[in-house]
């Protein structure tokens, strides 16, 4: 049995690994933290029974703790609060899911006190990597990415003989909404156009972020110290399919790469039970369905 802490529990990523977590017999999840999202706390609490929980934000934990009151668990609140879910001695395993910045404390707290630990907080490399990875390597931890494209790239190492051997990382880009858009046309389109992903299901920053590439430069960023490679040997190609999720080029110019279609719940619940592969809740993936994979440059 995996005892489990989920930082950031009500998000896309969190709801997902939840999903997971309730088909997979041997994942009992811990503590679940989230920011503002009283209801769908509760919700999960009813259902998961964590000995412990953590919400962000003073005002919505009191709010819980008043509709929870019948439950016998310990709620805590603030950072601090998601720190100590992220360090207890009952939990083996984090997944940091928490949104910006506010997951970087919490990423630090779970490698410091030598947790399996699960990235999902892009935001942590960005702003910290040389801070987490010094942390991760004192402390013995290997970081597994949660994002769909660390994921395969972490997927398409396994076998790897050293860092010496790789050529290249290939990220790969849906492109988002607007792919192919003039910039007369860029300047008119609205919120709601930005939010519509071709082929995803995120969380709305995300979507935001993807919209406008954003997201990849944090990726490339990611990448960059998640696998200790100079900027020049990461190489981003738009693939609107989203079936090739990333690649890595070794030295004899072979390729692999990983794909599937494109669900988050394949790449979570990798981190979640790796190294062992399961029956996942999501569509097989048909290449004769797709019939045709495409690339641009970005």
């Amino acid at each position: 049995m995996k005892n489990v802490a989920i930082l950031g529990s009500t998000g896309s990523i969190g709801t997902q690994a939840l999903e997971v977590a309730r088909l997979q017999g041997d994942i009992n999840i811990m503590s679940v933290c989230a920011n503002t999202n009283v209801v769908l706390a509760e919700q999960q609490i009813r259902e998961f029974k964590p000995k412990y929980a953590a919400m962000m934000d003073e005002k919505a934990a009191k709010e819980l703790k008043t509709r929870t009151g019948d439950i016998d668990y310990t709620l805590l609140c603030g950072q601090d609060g998601i720190c100590e879910c992220a360090t207890l001695a009952q939990s083996d395993f984090v997944l940091n899911s928490v949104v910006g910045i506010a997951g970087l404390r919490a990423t630090l707290a779970a490698i410091n006190a030598g947790k399996t630990f699960a990235l999902a907080n892009k935001e942590s490399l960005v702003t910290g990597g040389d801070l987490v990875m010094s942390a991760a390597e004192k402390a013995g931890v290997t970081i597994l990415p949660v994002d769909s494209e660390h994921s395969a790239i972490f997927q398409s190492l396994q076998g790897c003989q050293g860092k010496n051997q790789i050529k290249r990382l290939i990220l790969t880009a849906s492109g988002g909404p607007f792919f192919g858009k003039t910039r007369e046309e860029l300047s008119k389109v609205t919120l709601e156009q930005a939010l519509k992903h071709p082929n995803w299901s995120m969380g709305a920053k995300i979507t935001i972020d993807s919209a406008t590439l954003m997201n990849k430069g944090l990726e490339f960023i990611e990448a960059m110290w998640l696998f200790d490679l100079k900027p020049e040997q990461i190489e981003i190609v738009v693939h609107r399919e989203s079936v090739i999720h990333s690649a890595v080029e070794y030295d004899d110019c072979s390729v692999i790469a990983q794909l599937g279609v494109p669900d988050m719940k394949i790449p979570i619940q990798y981190a979640l039970l790796y190294p062992d592969r399961m029956e996942c809740p999501t569509k097989r993936l048909s290449l004769i369905d797709y019939g045709t994979l495409t690339f641009a440059k970005p």
